[in-house]
Order: structure tokens, then C-alpha cells, then sequence
């Protein structure tokens, strides 16, 4: 099916900004474009996403791009449930680009089909492993009620240890950020992806 864009967005970008050119950028701009193309990084959506965005603010974007590493790949829980905290953000919040370029991400680093469904469509959660039902139920409660009852946040402590809910936070916290960074600039997937999650 194909989609027209919205007459702010630029063909290039996907989004309200042009397409960022290494060499219109200064010296921090450079280091943060590199960056986000090194190994380490592991962009899925390249300059057309939130990578991008952020390089049209150098020092937010070296910056960013530090945390964003940091938060993905140090937080302790590997890449498996490290999507799957990225999609219960990206389900709680409604958003379709994150969820739909991750989703498939999640697949390939072994989160099992019935946890990504149960995700999708706000199933309960019985019958999970601990961990994958306290990160479900844990960003489930923080992002619908903006709080976490004392029962669920002891559960959670208990099982992740505070370095561990920290690092959790973080994580669903830097996914929301991002949702409202695409939102703004109206981020646009690409041609040919056809949205993953169900909208209410």
C-alpha cells in the first residue's frame, strides 16, 4: 500500500527535518554522526528516526547518543528483554514507528511470539516467568497509573535489585522520550513497512 507523505515531511528524512549531511556538520556533529553508524550503536532506522533528529542539536546529540548505548546495551538484561521492555514503552504509549522497527528486532534476539503477543494485545500476564511478567506488569502500571503500587515495585526489587529497576526505568523512560521526539517531527516509516501494532 502506498502512503503519501504529509506536506511538511521531507522525502529524505521521513520526517519535519531535511536529511542531516556529515559534512554541514561541526566537529561535536561529526563525532555524534560516526557514532551513530559505529558497531556499537545498532541503529535500526539510520538517519530516518530519532538518530537523525538528533543530530540537528550536535550537543544533544553526542550526548544522546552515549545514553541511548548505555541504556540498550548495559543494562544488565541482555538483548531479549531489553526489546522487550522497548515494546511494552512503545505499546503503553501507542506508538506505532518504535514499535513497528522493533518488533521484528525482538523476534530475531529470541523474544518468544506469545510474549510479543501478549504485549501487543494487552493480555494478562499469567503464566510468564518472573522477569518477563514483572517487566510487563512493572511498565504496564508506570506508564498506564504514572506510579508503581508498593507490592509490584518489592516484587520487582526483589528480582531485579535496584541497579536493575533503575536501569529499567531508564530504559522505558528513554522510549518514551523518543516517542515524543518522532511524534513532533511527525516521523514517518518507510516506504514499503507496513505498520505492526493494532491502534485503539
Amino acid at each position: 500500500m502506498t502512503r503519501t507523505l504529509p506536506q511538511d515531511v521531507y522525502p529524505e528524512s521521513l520526517n519535519r527535518l531535511p536529511m542531516v549531511k556529515r559534512e554541514e556538520l561541526d566537529d561535536q556533529g561529526k563525532r555524534a554522526f560516526d557514532a551513530l553508524f559505529s558497531p556499537k550503536a545498532r541503529t535500526i532506522a539510520g538517519l530516518q528516526g530519532p538518530g537523525g533528529i538528533w543530530l540537528h542539536s550536535s550537543k544533544m546529540a553526542e550526548v544522546q547518543r552515549e545514553f541511548n548505548r548505555l541504556l540498550r546495551q548495559e543494562n544488565g538484561f541482555g538483548h531479549r528483554l531489553t526489546e522487550l521492555a522497548i515494546l511494552v514503552a512503545a505499546r503503553e504509549t501507542n506508538h506505532q514507528f518504535e514499535w513497528t522497527v522493533h518488533e521484528p528486532v525482538a523476534l530475531e534476539e529470541g523474544l518468544e511470539p506469545n510474549i510479543l503477543d501478549i504485549v501487543k494485545h494487552r493480555k494478562p500476564t499469567d503464566g510468564l516467568a518472573q522477569v518477563e511478567k514483572l517487566i510487563i506488569d512493572f511498565g504496564r502500571q508506570l506508564l498506564r497509573e504514572n506510579k508503581v503500587d508498593p507490592q509490584l515495585y518489592a516484587a520487582a526489587e526483589k528480582a531485579l535489585g535496584r541497579t536493575g529497576i533503575v536501569n529499567l526505568v531508564g530504559l522505558m523512560s528513554l522510549y518514551v522520550m523518543t516517542g515524543i521526539l518522532l511524534n513532533a517531527f511527525d516521523q514517518q516509516l518507510k516506504p514499503g513497512l507496513e505498520p505492526l501494532l493494532p491502534m485503539p
